[in-house]
């Protein structure tokens, strides 16, 4: 029988060195979500973007190498740019020279210049998300959790996003809400730290599942009264309850301590 030799792990020079306690903390954090985006199943080989704010340097965010999938992100192996998509900082990838797509910095770099109170952004291309974002109807306040999204923002479709002229609409879609569905084409989530954006979109993909699997059974959604939708969205926002992603963060890392530690090289 023949035996395949396991596939190498990229050799990525460490950053530790090259950059500030806080922003290596960033790296580390930002590197979990990419490593627990893949592992919940929310990921497109190489396609999307995670992104996040480098502490202390204005202008400045980090994003994955074009190039690598999410499974092998490390905190080393993640690019520093600015808004307009200028590369700050990055590794040594050797032969292979990874840069970052362009399609990252316009969506990501919009965000994150215009709203300075967010520190981490996440889009997804998932089926389910697709899907929802297809639909006339958008997503359905039918159960507790897609209750926690209703008021969400919605961006028509206009092409791949490599137009800097559609950043201004982007963010005013969003708004002051922490998701975004872009139509006809897929999700995304912002927070004021890594784990609660993480949170937002693990939420919204559920979400999106359960409302095609209601969907699909072809029967009468059972409806919930306005004044139900609002209370329960209420309970969900800060200033009734503690920020998301605080409690289950630290639980996320221990899981992908016990899985592969390298994220954190």
């Amino acid at each position: 029988m023949l035996e395949l030799s396991p596939t190498p792990m990229l050799s990525i020079p460490s950053l530790r060195d090259k950059v500030t306690p806080a922003e290596w903390q960033a790296r580390v954090n930002l590197a979990a979500c990419y490593r627990l985006m893949d592992l919940f199943g929310m990921s497109d080989m190489m396609a999307n973007h995670i992104s996040c704010r480098v502490p202390g340097e204005e202008g400045a965010f980090l994003i994955n190498a074009y190039g690598m999938s999410y499974d092998e992100i490390t905190a080393s192996s993640l690019v520093k740019i600015d808004v307009k998509g200028n590369i700050l900082l990055k590794a040594d990838f050797g032969e292979l020279n990874y840069g970052v797509n362009r399609a990252g910095f316009v969506i990501h770099g919009a965000i994150h210049e215009h709203s300075h109170e967010i520190d981490c952004v996440i889009h997804t291309h998932t089926w389910p998300g697709m899907a929802v974002s297809s639909l006339e109807c958008g997503l359905l306040p039918m159960n507790q959790t897609s209750m926690r999204f209703l008021k969400i923002g919605y961006h028509e479709f206009e092409g791949v996003v490599l137009d800097m002229s559609m950043q201004e609409r982007l963010v005013k879609d969003l708004g002051d809400n922490n998701a975004l569905i872009l139509r006809n084409h897929g999700l995304l989530t912002v927070g004021r730290t890594i784990g609660e954006a993480f949170n937002a979109m693990h939420r919204l993909e559920l979400s999106c599942k359960a409302q095609l699997a209601a969907l699909a059974c072809n029967a009468e959604i059972h409806p919930v009264p306005q004044k139900v939708l609002d209370e329960t969205y209420l309970n969900y926002q800060p200033q009734t309850r503690r920020p998301f992603g605080v409690m289950e963060w630290p639980g996320l890392l221990r899981k992908l301590d016990r899985i592969d530690p390298s994220f954190r090289d």
